[in-house]
């Protein structure tokens, strides 16, 4: 029997005698190949003086893997009964810190505490329902970190990282690429986690950029202008940010800010680069402020 299937065995032991129950509204897939948890480990980059945001520690078999290489590492678990167990995996380990809480509802200023101010890298096994928010949550809430390092849904990655033109490519794909450069590491099927998901997972890697790759007026007309355009992906981008938002401009105002940017009027937000949205942002502030 290999390393994988007796940790399994373990944690399913563990499981049944503190009485626990998967809980479908939480998306609870648990990592618990030691091979696996190390690559994760490896691709979060952590060292002796780092300190480590996981969210979802479900069991703690990433926790313990984490805390040996960290400073310090602050565990947000959602779910209460998941306590005692990560209170009794932990046991060990004197730089672990568990939190009782929804990360979404969580002040940042608590985590920034944690981390003496100094800025934190986040690891997580994200449930897939609520991907995009906690990864949203996470870039533009005000929480001072430097790497992301995420277990997400295979098709969620390839949105990460997805280009102009393609069908991945949307407002998630452009958040991301304002914030980080991300960097996908490898991809694990179904059979790597207790219980398996119905689909692949990809773990990802987020760099902060120092300063956003692109200089925009009203970052959040930017961001408005984007998610206007991608609300109505099948109309044009002219009538997305007409119909989207409430900018104090017609329709062929909008449509000949666009053409004077070198578009056709007829061009989709899909096909829109990051530079370009930007490019578009300041042009609709000047003639705003006009």
């Amino acid at each position: 029997m290999n390393s994988a299937a007796i940790e399994r065995m373990r944690i399913e032991s563990v499981l049944h005698r503190h009485g626990f129950h998967f809980q479908k509204k939480y998306g609870q897939n648990f990592i618990t190949d030691p091979d696996i948890i190390c690559d994760i480990a490896d691709a979060a980059d952590i060292g002796k003086d780092d300190y480590v945001l996981e969210i979802g520690p479900g069991v703690g078999t990433l926790t313990r893997e984490l805390s040996r290489r960290c400073k310090r590492i602050m565990c947000v678990e959602i779910d209460q009964k998941l306590i005692p167990i990560l209170e009794e995996e932990l046991s060990g380990f004197d730089n672990v810190y568990i939190v009782n809480k929804d990360i979404l509802k969580m002040s940042v200023d608590e985590i920034n505490t944690f981390s003496d101010g100094s800025p934190v890298k986040v690891a997580a096994n994200l449930p897939y329902y609520i991907t995009t928010p906690i990864i949203i949550q996470l870039l533009e809430g005000g929480l001072s970190y430097s790497t992301i390092t995420v277990m997400v849904q295979k098709e969620v990655a390839e949105r990460m990282c997805a280009v102009p033109g393609t069908k991945a490519y949307g407002a998630l794909s452009l958040a991301v690429q304002y914030y980080t450069s991300p960097k996908a590491a490898f991809t694990l099927e179904p059979g790597a986690f207790y219980p398996p998901p119905k689909v692949s997972s990809t773990v990802i890697t987020l760099h902060k950029h120092k300063t956003p790759p692109v200089a925009v007026k009203d970052e959040k007309l930017l961001f408005d202008l984007i998610r206007a355009s991608f609300n109505q992906r099948r109309k044009t981008l002219a009538n997305g940010i007409n119909n989207g938002t409430s900018l104090p401009l017609t329709r062929e105002q909008v449509t000949d800010i666009i053409t004077g940017l070198g578009h056709p009027a007829t061009i989709r937000g899909e096909a829109l680069s990051l530079y370009d949205f930007a490019a578009l942002a300041n042009a609709i502030c000047d003639a705003v402020r006009f």
